[in-house]
């Protein structure tokens, strides 16, 4: 038999930067060619 009771997993152990995702142009806006529009992970717009 164990001596000491396991440690449990924590769900709130991270602490991550935020990815400033989302729409960065908007219509009527003057673009350069080559700028970034829109940042996204997969289908989403966040």
């Amino acid at each position: 038999m164990a001596h000491k009771k396991g440690q449990g997993s924590t769900r709130n152990g991270r602490d991550s930067l935020p990815k400033m995702r989302g729409v960065k142009r908007f219509a009527g806006q003057q673009i350069k060619a080559g700028s970034i529009l829109v940042r996204q992970v997969g289908t989403k717009y966040h």
